[in-house]
Order: C-alpha cells, then sequence, then structure tokens
C-alpha cells in the first residue's frame, strides 16, 4: 500500500514507461498472439490495461471515460498514455492523507493507496504476460523493467 503520493509517482513513472514500450512492440498484425488459442492476446492484454487503468483511475477519483477497444494498436498507445497520464495527475493533487482514506472497489472498502498497489500489481502481471507473446509472436521485446535478450 502507498503512504506517500511520491512512492507511487516513482513507482507510477516506471511502470508506465513499461507498459507503454510492451504496448508499442505490438503492431495490428500480431495482436491476435495467445499462447494457446482461447487464452489472451497480446491485443486484449494491452486493451486490458487502458480498461482496467481507467476503471482503477475513477475509483481513486479521476474522471475517465470509457474507451472502447478496436483492433487499431496507435489507438491503444494513445488511450493507455491518457489515462496513465490522468492517475499520475490526479495522484499529484492528493496528499499522504488522501491515501489513507477509503474508496470502494469491487464492493470492497479499502484506502486508496491499496487500490494504487493492486493497479500497480495488475499491471505487472499483466506486462509479464505481454513480454512472454511478444517473443512468441517473433517481435522484438523491449526493456519493460530491465534488460532483455535482444539488448545483448
Amino acid at each position: 500500500m502507498y503512504r506517500h503520493t511520491e512512492d507511487f509517482l516513482a513507482e507510477w513513472q516506471n511502470a508506465a514507461k513499461g507498459a507503454t514500450k510492451a504496448i508499442e512492440a505490438i503492431t495490428n498484425e500480431t495482436q491476435d498472439t495467445a499462447i494457446v488459442e482461447g487464452h489472451n492476446t497480446l491485443g486484449w492484454l494491452a486493451w486490458h490495461l487502458v480498461e482496467v487503468g481507467t476503471m482503477f483511475g475513477n475509483v481513486i477519483g479521476c474522471t475517465l471515460p470509457t474507451v472502447k477497444a478496436d483492433r487499431d494498436m496507435a489507438h491503444a498507445i494513445a488511450s493507455y498514455t491518457t489515462m496513465q497520464s490522468a492517475i499520475a495527475d490526479k495522484v499529484k493533487t492528493l496528499t499522504n492523507e488522501d491515501l489513507l482514506q477509503p474508496v470502494t472497489l469491487f464492493g470492497n472498502d479499502m484506502p486508496r493507496g491499496q487500490v494504487l498497489r493492486i493497479l500497480v500489481n495488475h499491471q505487472t502481471h499483466h506486462v509479464g504476460q505481454m513480454t512472454v507473446l511478444l517473443r512468441q509472436a517473433g517481435l522484438r521485446v523491449p526493456p519493460v523493467m530491465g534488460p532483455t535478450k535482444e539488448m545483448h
């Protein structure tokens, strides 16, 4: 759980940078890549980050519109950038005490700082999945949280 806004903002900046790189690596032609048929695709994962970030952002007090997923990865990148910037901008207006205030997520009350922690963890989980699928699709895997094989 985040108790200091600057801690979230520092981690979010790095997490969003990595997620952006992963989404940017997806092409319109490779967005249907999945580990096996019927599982999450690269395109679905990219849009899921936008949708979940929007929902979590609205829980913490952002006013983000729902964006309809489509097959244009440039739209996904732009939508992700808008969402992650709005969350950072909102947190910059919060005090450390605001992070302790309860909000409701999935029917449960929890501190706003906990919602932000869940958001970062959830995003990291899916970006990790994306890196595997990027390699499977024959795409260059960007350095999300450190160097990749392609950098050596």
